[in-house]
């Protein structure tokens, strides 16, 4: 299950076109409630199967997953 964290800041934008992209489903989360008690002070966050990852690995992360589905 992958979960996109997202205040729709500029950095949460890209990531979430990257997603759409590669056709990688996902959920978004915006709620700010839920976000501060999840305790993120950065966002992106792209939660992949419990894994969090911040903006840079997670760019890494969509990245890669082209790589591996592009044939």
């Amino acid at each position: 299950m992958i979960t996109l964290y997202t205040i729709g800041c500029p950095q949460c934008d890209v990531l979430k076109a990257k997603l759409d992209k590669k056709h990688i489903k996902y959920s978004i989360v915006s709620d700010r409630e839920t976000l501060k008690q999840k305790g993120f002070t950065v966002f992106p966050i792209l939660e992949i199967d419990g894994k969090c990852l911040e903006f840079i690995e997670a760019n890494k992360w969509v990245n890669a997953q082209g790589e591996q589905n592009a044939n």
